[in-house]
């Protein structure tokens, strides 16, 4: 049994540590073998996620959003989550009526340890390492119309559009 094995995903998580890859790939196969489609977020955050996952079958239309590392930083820090409702904001991007006080129930809004400005490092570098030979790999290997780098940066409309255009395109040339 593979929990048994090898834990809950939740454990990783709560102990500020990625999910082995054996546990996320498990997932991910079970996850997608009903479905006829699918969108995947964080996921092959690895080369051997990413070669896992051909094994599957592969995936139709690859979108990176570029964002420069500053503006990660600045994004990922200014989160703020309700300690009593779970509902988020940001500082900057949406904040709270009244700073520090949820909206919605008036909880303390407090900082996740996963968006303090050190861990948001640890997480930045580790994506330098694991993850960009990935995105690497299928800005190099997929057809043309299969990998989109979309400007992050932009509106929140923008970025839907560009990344609906890329999955339509992908669409159409089915």
């Amino acid at each position: 049994d593979m929990e048994t094995e090898y834990g809950t995903p939740q454990e990783y998580m709560e102990r500020g540590e990625l999910v082995p890859d054996e546990v996320v790939n498990e997932i991910v196969r079970e996850y997608l073998s009903d479905l006829d489609g699918w969108i995947l977020d964080g996921y092959p955050r690895n080369l051997a996620q990413a070669e896992y996952l051909a094994d599957l079958g592969g995936v139709d239309v690859v979108v990176h959003l570029d964002v420069a590392r500053e503006e990660l930083i600045d994004r990922l820090t200014g989160r703020r989550e309700c300690s009593e409702c779970g509902t988020t904001y940001h500082v900057d991007f949406n904040p709270p009526a009244e700073s520090g006080v949820c909206d919605e129930c008036g909880g303390d809004l407090v900082q996740r340890d996963d968006d303090k400005p050190e861990t948001v490092e640890t997480r930045l570098e580790e994506y330098h390492e694991q993850t960009e030979p990935v995105v690497g790999l299928y800005r190099a290997d997929a057809p043309e119309a299969d990998f989109a780098a979309v400007d992050g940066e932009q509106s929140l409309d923008d970025v839907f559009d560009d990344v609906r255009a890329a999955v339509e395109r992908r669409v159409e040339d089915s």
